[in-house]
């Protein structure tokens, strides 16, 4: 046998006699620093390797045996689904698919499913996930109804549950959940009436409700949102009676109540001091005079249509400079349409089907 060294690209073999091969390494001034800078590289290596090798011992030490245990009791719940096919329980499982492992805590911080189709409830054994931030069941045809072990999760500040087959009311025991700045539970099958108790949310800035089989009126603690940016979305229910004049109190954003069955006055929504962005209030049975409502410049989209609205249209809705969409159809407007602004660039159908209303777009008064 011998030793195998490479110097300037060439191998040569020394046999492996300890005391000929140091003796050669010693007296040798030609080759000693070539031979130790070798020697260094392959121990650099060698620690690097073993630097790695520790390291990937402790990553796979991460995932928490109470979260993994959780994990793996909801996918049985679940009956063990394809989606989840990389939840190995001899890996570590802040690398499995659809979590998220905080990289301080190893804890895990996210769970978010979509596009599947489970066609079970929501584990209660979600519940055990006591750090969980962000939960999403979204589009992955979930039943039932929302478990109230739900409420464990403290640290929950967004859930999306929208495009299920979740029945039952929009539970009230959501409003424990303090840290909540997002609920989307839109196209369901929730019925019964919306909770009160949603507003004692203090952090919630995003509300979307549509597109389910609510009833009764909205509340008027509705009011006591308070964040910037609000959007609320109530859109394709069978909600009934007067939106409550407390909500005037209100700064949403973003509001739809398009398609139910409501009422009233509902001018107090807009007016100058308000950071109204797009506001669909289309398809209902609202009555009003519109003639002297005043509108926000932040106000981009606006859409009344199908309504008893009476009345003229406001001059104020020419000085909207940041209007790109507006639509009156089919209410009992009469009168001028004002000139000005982007009123004149919107299609007859934006006017269309009124008492009387004339002027550009539509045919001269």
């Amino acid at each position: 046998m011998c030793m195998y060294i490479v110097l300037h690209r060439e191998s040569i073999c020394y046999p492996l006699y300890k005391h000929q091969l140091v003796a050669y390494i010693i007296n040798s001034s030609l080759f000693y620093p070539k031979i130790m800078a070798t020697i260094c590289r392959h121990s650099l290596i060698l620690l690097l390797i073993l630097f790695f090798s520790f390291n990937c011992l402790a990553f796979s030490k991460r995932c928490h045996p109470n979260d993994k245990k959780a994990l793996l009791q909801i996918k049985k719940d679940l009956n063990n689904p394809y989606d989840l096919i990389s939840w190995d329980p001899t890996t570590d499982c802040c690398t499995w698919s659809t979590v998220d492992c905080d990289d301080k805590t190893n804890r895990i911080t996210g769970f978010h499913t979509s596009a599947a189709n489970f066609g079970l409830p929501i584990p209660a054994s979600i519940g055990d996930l006591k750090y969980l931030e962000n939960l999403a069941f979204h589009k992955v045809n979930v039943t039932g109804q929302i478990p109230e072990s739900i409420t464990k999760l403290t640290h929950l500040n967004f859930l999306d549950l929208r495009w299920n087959s979740l029945t039952g009311p929009v539970p009230s025991f959501l409003s424990k959940l303090k840290k909540l700045t997002y609920i989307g539970l839109s196209f369901n099958n929730f019925s019964g009436s919306i909770p009160a108790s949603l507003s004692q949310l203090p952090n919630l800035g995003g509300l979307l409700l549509d597109r389910n089989k609510l009833t009764g009126s909205i509340p008027a603690s509705f009011a006591d949102f308070r964040q910037q940016d609000f959007y609320l979305y109530l859109s394709h229910n069978q909600l009934t009676g007067n939106i409550p004049a407390r909500l005037g109190h209100a700064n949403f954003t973003f509001i739809d109540v398009s398609r139910n069955r409501l009422e009233g006055d509902i001018s107090f929504l807009l007016g100058k001091n308000k950071s109204l962005n797009t506001a669909d209030f289309s398809r209902n049975m609202f009555q009003f005079d519109f003639s002297e409502v005043e509108f926000s410049e932040s106000l981009g989209n606006l859409d009344l249509n199908h309504n008893r609205i009476t009345g003229r249209l406001p001059e104020g809705l020419a000085e909207l400079g940041n209007l790109i969409s507006l639509n009156v159809s089919y209410n009992r407007l009469c009168g001028k349409i004002p000139v000005g602004g982007r009123l004149q660039d919107f299609e007859t159908t934006s006017y269309f089907h009124n008492r009387c209303l004339c002027g550009a777009p539509l045919p001269k008064c």
